[in-house]
């Protein structure tokens, strides 16, 4: 079962973020930060805490079943999730700073609200930034994943083809986004797709057993 953690981690962040940008994505997002800063904090704990203790724990605990197949690529998985996640630990981070920074701007009303809404707007694009960063880290981390699958044969073959071609999609859809491109939600729905897919077939079914030989 323990790849329940895949669809924890989907869904902490994906809720999560979803929260916080009900808030932050309005106009006048610093009094309405004010306004609702406990719904803001939930969706950072979600996105920052969860998420942490789902992404990291995953490939921890799959790591002795990957490392048999290719022990450099199993530990460059696990890094690639513990750099992913400190990533985007940090994004959650300058989100969480909008919360101070709100209360001040109401505290001095109209007094030299252009610096507080500038500081609050780069605070979002630094979040915006770790985000798109952290998942092209992640995708490459899951090229790693899929390849070892693959050879293994752990899972059906087309479950890794499918994740490598999703991952590909995803991570050009991340560096698009870096350049003003905004096709990363859409570029993200194969690999999504596949991680869902992936985390039911090995709840339901689990690790076809098969020789396992060191790399």
């Amino acid at each position: 079962m323990f790849w329940c953690f895949f669809l924890i981690a989907f869904l902490s962040y994906g809720i999560g973020s979803g929260l916080v940008d009900s808030i932050v994505s309005v106009p006048d997002f610093l009094t309405h930060i004010f306004d609702n800063k406990t719904t803001l904090i939930i969706g950072i704990c979600l996105m920052a805490l969860i998420h942490t203790i789902a992404n990291i724990g995953l490939p921890v605990i799959i790591l002795p079943i990957l490392k048999p197949f290719n022990k450099t690529l199993s530990y460059g998985y696990l890094c690639a999730a513990i750099t992913t996640t400190i990533i985007l630990a940090i994004g959650a981070i300058f989100l969480l700073l909008l919360v101070p920074l709100s209360e001040d701007y109401i505290k001095l009303g109209a007094a030299n609200t252009s610096n507080f809404e500038t500081i609050g707007t780069l605070l979002k694009k630094g979040s915006f930034y770790a985000y798109q960063i952290g998942m092209a880290i992640w995708g490459f981390g899951g090229l790693l994943l899929c390849y070892v699958l693959y050879i293994s044969k752990l899972v059906p073959r087309f479950f890794s083809v499918w994740g490598f071609i999703g991952y590909i999609v995803f991570i050009a859809g991340t560096i698009l986004e870096l350049f003003g491109y905004n096709v990363g939600v859409l570029l993200s729905i194969p690999g999504g797709l596949f991680e869902i897919s992936l985390s039911v077939w090995l709840i339901i079914k689990g690790f076809k057993v098969s020789k396992k030989k060191i790399l």
